[in-house]
């Protein structure tokens, strides 16, 4: 069962479907629990409804959180998915950048149009309103006026005037004119003034309008009387010590609000709720008890009432307003003039005055209006005349000029981005050939900016790279060659010694490089006799290697060929890498250093450059007689370290070998003392430096003669690891060669 859970869970993780995260996970538990639940809902609803119900709460909340969960998970996957590529990360950022403020912008455009087309369209209604109050305390002034100068005269207070005004202007005969003098209604045109339309508020010495008409100034507002709305303006004159009061009043109705809507578009009015916060009177007592309407959200709370009727009344209402219904809608939506020219609607609030107690009316009425863009626009440019065409196209121009340039903003970010694109898909295209180890691959650069650089910089290093590559494939196949010529070389090294019965050898060779230029050698010419060579090849390397086996096979050849009588050998013949020649010569004939020394340097000369040469030990050493001969060609003098400490040099010779033709060279002899040891070294022993100087031969000889009594494998490791010890971290500057004899 267990390895099934896991075979089933590595399929469902190698299709990706296997949730990865606490929000994967979290999602799948709240829905997974949520299924189980509404499982255990309807099993639990077959034995009981209640049962069922309690858990579909717990249901919906899961279902809820496993909702968001997905959501959040399918946000970011859409969001991986579609910002991994470079060029839609730049569509999204440029959208952020250029495309959303410029949305805002035209929003914003739009908004404010919008609002100011609105505002303007109410603006012509008030403006509308406001004339037709400006004329109706016009003609209040001069009726007031006519009539003040009849009752001052004693004549009988009719405005003549009144009637050819209303014979010439067809809105007058749709207003009233009252007067008052002293509160006492006027006979205007052979009728009276009801008694309920006296402005009673304008004797409240309190009332801000009442202020504001003694001082001379007209009262016009829109006012509510008995339910309805009028436009309505009144005056005080003095007459002597009286108070003319004259008003002009015209109902806000469908007519007038039809005159405002004629070129404008329709117009609705909503004439809001009573005045609660004022005591009504009897009469709209009356008429809200006739009428038996309920308590409405649209009502205004009244005032605590005095009398039983008044209790009954305040009852009534529920709340503070009254609800917002249409008393009627004149005028016609004009047509659109184009596709642009949309239907605009707005309101605006008109303040209204009780006309029974003076104040305003904390409900106002409210005028909207629906009309188009083309309507405004012809009221605004109306004054303008001919100059509104040049206006509109003045407007039309400035919007193509806008349009080009953000034409040319998206086409000149449009090819930016797909030049971005493009050099980072090339760059990407060229790191899968990198990846594939094709380094010849070349991004094409047709431009000259920053990406040009970096696609020209990644030329470079590609090129780079790939000639790396082809010098490491060179230097793998030089260190393989290297390689194999050191194993050849190890083989030209002595690595079994013969030694005679009365001298110890033993030698050691570490290349600075891969292979070496020093060399040293053990030939055992007979039962007694042993020669031993020494040599340090000028450079390193390969070109040093070389020579060291030229001088190698040279000094095995001439070993036998500089015999007096080497053209009659009675059997020569050489075990390669044994260190032993292996002759039988007639009894008496010696191998002698110098004239040996002589024929190497010779061949040398020939066969070599100018700048090649060696230095070159040579030394025959006579078990019989234990005395050792020998010749130096330039090699650092070999040095003999007695028992008693006394150190010899074996300095008889001549010049390097190989430098210059025809030289001779010296021999020298000494005779070995039992337990001397002879020692022969290379510079690279000698010369080494650190911060206090160079290793030095003294130290060299110290260490031999203090340890002489040591195996000469033990001195030879001494002598080594002290010479490491003084190079300390550093690279091993030259070849480490060291020959050690010692004497039985």
């Amino acid at each position: 069962m267990k390895d099934f859970y896991w075979n089933w869970r590595e399929r469902i993780s190698a299709a990706g479907l296997w949730p990865q995260g606490w929000v994967a996970r979290g999602a799948c538990y709240s829905l997974g629990l949520a299924l189980a639940l509404l499982a255990l809902q309807v099993l639990l609803s077959l034995f009981s409804p209640k049962w069922g119900a309690d858990l579909r709460g717990w249901v919906r909340f899961l279902l809820f959180d496993a909702a968001v969960l997905f959501a959040i998970i399918a946000f970011r996957t859409v969001k991986r998915k579609i910002l991994w590529r470079l060029r839609n990360r730049l569509i999204v950022t440029y959208v952020f950048i250029g495309v959303i403020p410029v949305v805002l912008l035209v929003l914003m455009a739009l908004i404010t149009t919008y609002l100011f087309a609105g505002q303007f369209a109410t603006f012509v209604i008030t403006s509308e309103i406001n004339s037709q109050l400006r004329s109706m305390q016009s003609v209040n002034a001069a009726l007031g006026n006519e009539l003040a100068a009849r009752i001052e005269k004693g004549q009988t207070p009719t405005p003549e005037s009144l009637e050819g005004l209303r014979k010439r202007d067809r809105a007058w005969g749709r207003r009233q004119v009252f007067a008052w003098l002293g509160g006492k209604a006027l006979p205007i045109n052979g009728t009276e003034s009801a008694s309920g339309m006296f402005p009673a508020f304008l004797d409240n010495p309190d009332n801000p309008y009442a202020k504001m008409v003694r001082e001379g100034q007209p009262f016009t507002q829109i006012v509510r009387d008995q339910q309805d709305l009028y436009l309505r303006a009144a005056s005080m004159f003095d007459v002597g010590s009286q108070k003319l009061t004259v008003v002009t009043s015209e109902p806000f109705d469908k007519n007038l609000i039809g005159r405002i809507a004629v070129n404008l578009g329709e117009i609705t009015l909503y004439p809001g709720g009573f005045n609660w916060d004022e005591r009504p009177n009897a009469r709209t007592k009356q008429n809200y008890a006739e009428s038996g309407q309920a308590s409405s959200p649209g009502n205004t709370a009244i005032e605590p009432a005095s009398s039983a009727s008044d209790v009954e009344f305040a009852k009534a209402p529920a709340s503070r307003q009254q609800e917002l219904r249409p008393t009627f809608a004149v005028g016609t939506l004009p047509s659109a003039d184009g596709m642009m020219d949309h239907e605009i609607t707005f309101g605006t609030p008109l303040q209204v005055v009780n006309w029974s107690t003076g104040n305003l009316a904390r409900t106002g009425a409210l005028v909207k209006v629906r009309t188009r863009p083309s309507v405004l626009y012809g009221h605004l440019f109306a004054a303008l005349g001919d100059i509104a065409t040049g206006v509109e196209y003045i407007l039309l121009a400035v919007l193509v000029f806008f349009g080009i340039i953000e034409l040319l903003a998206l086409i000149t970010g449009t090819r930016m981005t797909r030049t971005v694109t493009r050099a980072v898909a090339q760059l990407y295209d060229a790191t899968g050939h990198v990846n594939r180890a094709d380094f010849s691959h070349r991004i094409p650069v047709k431009s000259d900016d920053q990406l040009a650089q970096l696609s020209l910089s990644f030329n470079s290093m590609t090129e780079s790279i790939e000639k790396l590559v082809q010098e490491q494939k060179e230097k793998q196949r030089l260190e393989g060659e290297l390689a194999i010529a050191q194993e050849v070389q190890a083989q030209l090294f002595p690595r079994q010694i013969s030694e005679i019965e009365s001298l110890e050898v033993h030698g050691f060779c570490r290349p600075a490089r891969t292979v070496s230029g020093d060399y040293y050698d053990f030939l055992t010419a007979s039962s007694h006799k042993m020669i031993l060579a020494v040599g340090d090849i000028s450079g390193k390397g390969i070109s040093a290697a070389l020579l060291m086996a030229t001088i190698h096979s040279a000094v095995r050849a001439y070993s036998i060929e500089s015999l007096p009588q080497m053209r009659e050998p009675v059997a020569v013949g050489a075990v390669a890498g044994t260190g032993r020649m292996i002759a039988s010569w007639p009894e008496g004939l010696e191998v002698s250093p110098g004239p040996l020394l002589g024929l190497l340097n010779h061949q040398l000369f020939e066969s070599t450059p100018p700048e090649k040469y060696a230095t070159l030990f040579l030394g025959v050493y006579d078990g019989r007689s234990r005395r050792l001969t020998y010749s130096n060609g330039g090699h650092l003098p070999p040095i003999l370290v007695g028992e008693d400490g006394r150190v010899r040099r074996l300095e008889s010779g001549g010049t390097v070998v190989g430098l210059f033709d025809n030289m001779s060279y010296d021999e020298g002899w000494v005779d070995m003392r039992p337990g001397e040891i002879l020692l022969a070294y290379s510079d690279g022993i000698t010369e080494p430096e650190n911060e206090f100087g160079e290793f030095g031969e003294e130290r060299l000889i110290d260490l031999v003669s203090g340890n002489r009594r040591l195996p000469l494998v033990q001195i030879s490791q001494t002598v080594t690891a002290a010479v490491d010890d003084w190079i300390g971290d550093h690279e091993q500057p030259d070849d480490i060669t060291l020959v050690l004899a010692r004497a039985r």
